[in-house]
């Protein structure tokens, strides 16, 4: 081989962009990545002394992968032989693009559309055709339609981040069913928007959709994601591409012992979809901003000229909330999360004082 490779492959790969996580700003009410804090802490409290109480850290998770695979079965209610894990879903969706795709890959998607997905895309040199979202920011089914012949791949968040926008359910499913390469669906927010597309996944063997514990289940800190396909992928995934322990001991018992109370869960996503509608509907009395429809755990809206004051002011007085800029048309773009009914209020009364 030629010398001096790896300090040019090196330095071609510092060259690149990785994926962008959220400032650090110290904030103290943080409303900037999507976090679940309407998860009463007790109920973290709970699964980490379980946890706690059926680890044994010095020991390798031998079945540990496949008690969690049994956990989401029921709780999904789908055959364990079609769920496998990962260590949070971004990084199923690594496995899947490092052995799925290549240069000659094209992958069919949103602009935008989850951050990491893309920047992936492009550190393994994958070419992407986009379809930008409207100025209302939606998305119409035979934009990607009229793409489908170019394309082998066709990935989408549902819910998009960062829009918050979801195809009706019958239109993702008329896109599923006639498009003939592989189809990824993202649902780490799935469970505050409409539906889900796992059952899908049955009748169609090019189906994969992804999903997380992060969002709805608030244990972002655990890196637990999981995914539902065909069987045969199924186990190719876990036998043959994934780590032989991709999760720890306690991310496993935590896991298990979340799915164990699916009411929690819901009842924070009703808190949320409801926070959602509040944080819409008092957002959009400010005439200046645009305001758009969500069905995730956030709102997205430009604040267009303001948007620098506020984002700066917001920080100022701790209040963390993601600065996107551009997106489409809109060019002062900022997304907050939905956090606890307090935190919601005192970003809008922060708001508030910021233009009234």
């Amino acid at each position: 081989m030629k010398k001096g490779w790896f300090e040019h492959d090196t330095k071609k790969l510092a060259a690149m962009y990785g994926y962008q996580k959220p400032e650090q700003n110290g904030g103290s009410l943080k409303l900037d990545s999507n976090e679940n804090y309407a998860i009463p802490k007790q109920f973290q409290g709970d699964i980490i002394t379980h946890a706690r109480k059926n680890s044994d850290v010095r020991e390798y998770p031998l079945g540990g992968a496949e008690r969690l695979v049994r956990a989401i079965s029921k709780f999904l209610r789908m055959p364990p032989s079609m769920i496998g894990v990962g260590n949070g879903s971004d990084q199923i969706l690594d496995i899947i693009l490092g052995n799925f795709a290549s240069k000659k890959t094209r992958v069919l998607t949103s602009n935008p559309t989850f951050g990491f997905f893309e920047q992936r895309c492009d550190l393994y040199s994958i070419p992407v055709i986009s379809v930008p979202f409207s100025e209302h920011m939606e998305l119409d089914a035979g934009d990607f339609e009229s793409k489908f012949s170019r394309a082998d791949i066709l990935y989408l968040d549902s819910p998009n981040n960062p829009t918050g926008f979801q195809f009706p359910k019958k239109r993702l499913q008329g896109l599923v069913k006639s498009f003939n390469g592989l189809v990824i669906i993202d649902e780490a927010y799935g469970e505050f928007g409409d539906y889900g597309m796992s059952s899908m996944t049955k009748t169609h063997k090019n189906l994969i959709v992804v999903n997380t514990l992060s969002k709805s289940f608030g244990l972002a800190g655990l890196r637990l994601g999981y995914f539902v396909a065909n069987p045969q992928f199924t186990d190719v995934f876990m036998r043959v591409l994934q780590y032989p322990y991709p999760l720890s001991t306690v991310t496993i018992e935590s896991g298990i012992a979340a799915l164990e109370r699916p009411d929690t869960m819901r009842a924070a996503v009703n808190i949320i979809k409801s926070e959602r509608e509040r944080i819409i509907r008092t957002l959009r009395t400010y005439h200046s901003f645009d305001v758009f429809d969500s069905k995730a755990n956030f709102v997205l809206f430009d604040a267009h000229g303001a948007y620098g004051r506020i984002y700066s002011a917001l920080a100022e007085q701790g209040i963390s909330v993601r600065k996107l800029g551009k997106i489409g048309p809109h060019r002062g773009c900022l997304r907050v999360s939905i956090g606890t009914k307090e935190m919601n209020s005192k970003f809008l009364l922060a708001v508030r004082d910021l233009l009234e």
